[in-house]
C-alpha cells in the first residue's frame, strides 16, 4: 500500500498512530481458511485396461462382537462410526472412525466389530462387471448398496494408475472453485455439510450421504455456501504422475 507524503503536520501524534494502526490492520486481514485434503488409503495399480472397470459403494453394519469375511476386487474401507478389527495376511489393524484401509483384489480379510457398539463403515470397490453382483461382506454383516456406475469408467489408458480415498474439507461459505475435470474418475460421498455442485451451468445442493460420480471429461465446480464446513470423501483413480484434477475442459482427441 502507498502512503501519501502530504501529511498535515499539525495533526496530533495520537491521531497519526491511529491512522497507521488502521492501515496495518487492513494490510494484515486474516486469510480465508484453505481447503484441506487427507489421503486415507492409497495404492498403485500396474494396469487398469485388462477388463472394463466400474465403481461401486456399499454401507456395512457389523453387530457388536460379530465377524464377517470379504474377498473382493480392489477396494478401500472407510470407518464411519464404531471400530473394526481387520485381519489380513496374518496382520491385524484396528480401524477407528475416520480411518481407512486398502484391500487388494483376491485377498480374503476377516472383519470384527470392535467393543462399545456396532461397526458402521463404507466400502468402495473398483470392480470388473463379473464382480459387481458378488456379495461384499458375509452375514451377519448388513450390507446396503449405495451406488454403482451404470457403464464402465471411460478413457482408462494403458499404464500405471493411482487409486486412493481422500477426505476433503471445504471451509464454510467458500465460493465455487474454477471449472475443472478429472484426469481419471472419482466417486464422492458427502459426510457432512451441504455442497454446491455445478455442471453445465446448473448448481445442485449435495447433502450428507449424497454420492456423486465424476467421470473423465465432466467439467464441474464445487463450493460451500453453508455456515459449516463441507466434508466429503473422494474415491479417486488417476494416471500415475498426472494430477487428479485438471483445470478447464479436457483437450479434444485429434
Amino acid at each position: 500500500m502507498l502512503f501519501k507524503t502530504t501529511v498535515i503536520l499539525s495533526s496530533s501524534l495520537s491521531l497519526g498512530a491511529m491512522a497507521l494502526g488502521a492501515s496495518a490492520a487492513a494490510q494484515t486481514a486474516p486469510v480465508p481458511p484453505a481447503i484441506t485434503r487427507t489421503v486415507i488409503a492409497a495404492t498403485k495399480l500396474s494396469t487398469v485396461t485388462d477388463v472394463p472397470l466400474y465403481f461401486k459403494a456399499v454401507s456395512v453394519t457389523l453387530p457388536l462382537g460379530e465377524r464377517s469375511s470379504v474377498s473382493a476386487p480392489n477396494s478401500i474401507v472407510y470407518q464411519i462410526s464404531g471400530s473394526t478389527e481387520i485381519s489380513l495376511d496374518d496382520k491385524t489393524k484396528m480401524l477407528n472412525a475416520g480411518e481407512g484401509l486398502f484391500i487388494a483384489s483376491g485377498r480374503t480379510s476377516v472383519l470384527k466389530a470392535g467393543g462399545g457398539g456396532p461397526s458402521n463403515f463404507l466400502h468402495f470397490f473398483l470392480a470388473p462387471a463379473t464382480d459387481l453382483d458378488r456379495p461384499a461382506e458375509s452375514a451377519p454383516a448388513v450390507v446396503r448398496e449405495l451406488y454403482r456406475t451404470a457403464a464402465p469408467i471411460p478413457d482408462m489408458k494403458p499404464g500405471c494408475y493411482d487409486l486412493n480415498l481422500t477426505r476433503v474439507i471445504f471451509p464454510a461459505q467458500m465460493p465455487s472453485n474454477a471449472p475443472h475435470h478429472r484426469s481419471g474418475a472419482a466417486l464422492y460421498y458427502v459426510i457432512s455439510g451441504t455442497g454446491a455442485n455445478t455442471v453445465d451451468g446448473t448448481t445442485v445442493e449435495r447433502a450428507p450421504a449424497s454420492l456423486i460420480y465424476e467421470p473423465y471429461g465432466l467439467v464441474h465446480q464445487w463450493g460451500n455456501p453453508g455456515t459449516e464446513p463441507l466434508t466429503f470423501l473422494a474415491f479417486n483413480i488417476n494416471p500415475e504422475g498426472v494430477a487428479a484434477v485438471l483445470p478447464g475442459t479436457p483437450p479434444k482427441n485429434p
